[in-house]
């Protein structure tokens, strides 16, 4: 079974203005990915601490579902035991990130599954700062 994200109504405080030009609602999030893929290329940034894909060009609460993101030998997004794909459920409204086996029910576990968690809340931080501050 693949992993799936689960798609919630987004807050009224994340819905981008129609009357921003796109170029300016995405810069807070382009500018992140340079800074990242930078930094990570420095060794100054650990992958797996990364607020952002480089692989999708987006948010990493908005892609971390996808196949990409499995990563067997580290543990990211992957149940050794059961050797299937942890399932990952953002919620955007309250902020909460979960990560769930679908073969043995097993919720985090391991310091990549809180790794993920971390990742995720704060590309969600992140991601609501930067459609505040267009909005401002």
């Amino acid at each position: 079974m693949s992993a799936q994200l689960l798609t919630l109504p987004v807050p009224s405080h994340t819905t981008p203005d129609l009357h921003v030009p796109p170029e300016r609602l995405h810069r807070d999030l382009a500018t992140t990915l340079v800074a990242e893929d930078l930094a990570e290329q420095e060794w100054r940034l650990d992958s797996h601490e990364r607020l952002t894909c480089s692989e999708h060009g987006q948010w990493l609460h908005r892609c971390v579902h996808a196949k990409p993101h499995v990563n067997k030998i580290t543990g990211y997004r992957w149940c050794r035991p059961c050797r299937a794909e942890l399932e990952v459920a953002v919620d955007e409204i309250d902020g909460t990130v979960t990560v769930h086996c679908p073969k043995c029910d097993r919720g985090a576990e391991t310091k990549a599954d809180f790794q993920l968690i971390s990742a995720c809340r704060q590309s969600l931080d992140a991601a609501h700062t930067a459609r505040a501050a267009v909005a401002a």
